[in-house]
Order: C-alpha cells, then structure tokens, then sequence
C-alpha cells in the first residue's frame, strides 16, 4: 500500500509554516502547520475546532471562495489542510492571510450554535484568535527563500 504524501515527509524536521503538500485530481493541498510536529505543543481540541469553523467561513466568503475545495483540521492537532482548485501558491498564500486577518475580527465563533455543529459545546474564541494571530505573525515572518520553495514545489509538481 503507497503511503500518502503527508505522511512521507519527514516530521522531525517539519517546521511551522506554509507548505504545499501536492495535488490530486487537480485539487491542490496545502499545509498550515501550525506548530511544530511532535514537540509537545499542540493545539487544544477546543481552540483546534474554533479555528476550523472561523477559517473555514472566511475562505468560503473570501476573495477567492470559488477556489476553496475544502479546510479543515488535521488529527495530529499542528494544523490544517487547505484544498484549492485552480489557484496559484501566491494566492492560497494570499487567501490564508487574509482570512487569518477576518478570524481577528469575529465576536463569535461561527456555526457553533448545537442545530450547526456537531459538537457544539467544545468551542473556543479567544484561544483560536490567539492561534491565529500567532500563525499569521509566523506567516508575515517566513523568509522570502521558503517561500520561493513551496512556490517551486507546487509548479514542479503540475
């Protein structure tokens, strides 16, 4: 059985940031590593499914909602999948950044309501807000190199 691609990369070494990931049937992934793989500090479950709902809306109601396939959290708790189609690595980079910024202006976390969510009383506003400050300041701080990096995986990869 081939392994997946998220589970080839080698995740000692795996450092917080923007990553892509690759593509299937033409749906891009990108990592949001929020923090550092297996180095104790995880996101809260709380806090984790806050930050999925919150990004979640602002991507959907983004500038470039017709290009999000899909975000959600990844089971390890370091972060989340963003599924694009049709978008260049600088605006899924872009799209990320600026719904970070929407998360910042939310007074309540969105669909948390127990008619929208499936688990609606493990939420957290001001710990996801917190976590997405903090990733969107880690983002703002990425050299110029890693970037170019990604930018040139993904266009070796098309």
């Amino acid at each position: 059985m081939d392994k997946i691609p998220s589970f080839q990369k080698d995740h000692d070494n795996l450092q917080p940031g923007f990553h892509f990931s690759g593509y299937n049937c033409g749906v891009a992934t990108f990592d949001l590593r929020f923090k550092k793989p297996n180095a104790g500090d995880f996101l809260s479950p709380a806090a984790l499914h806050s930050v999925e709902h919150m990004m979640a809306t602002a991507l959907r109601n983004g500038a470039f909602r017709e290009h999000i396939v899909y975000f959600g959290p990844m089971g390890c708790r370091t972060g989340f999948y963003l599924l694009t189609a049709d978008l260049s690595f600088d605006d899924a980079f872009a799209a990320a950044k600026a719904a970070l910024e929407a998360c910042a202006r939310f007074d309540a976390v969105p669909g948390a309501e127990r008619r929208e969510c499936g688990n609606y009383l493990e939420h957290d506003l001001a710990g996801a807000k917190a976590e997405c400050a903090a990733y969107r300041a880690l983002l703002c701080s990425l050299p110029a190199e890693a970037l170019a990096a990604e930018r040139a995986a993904m266009e070796a990869a098309k």
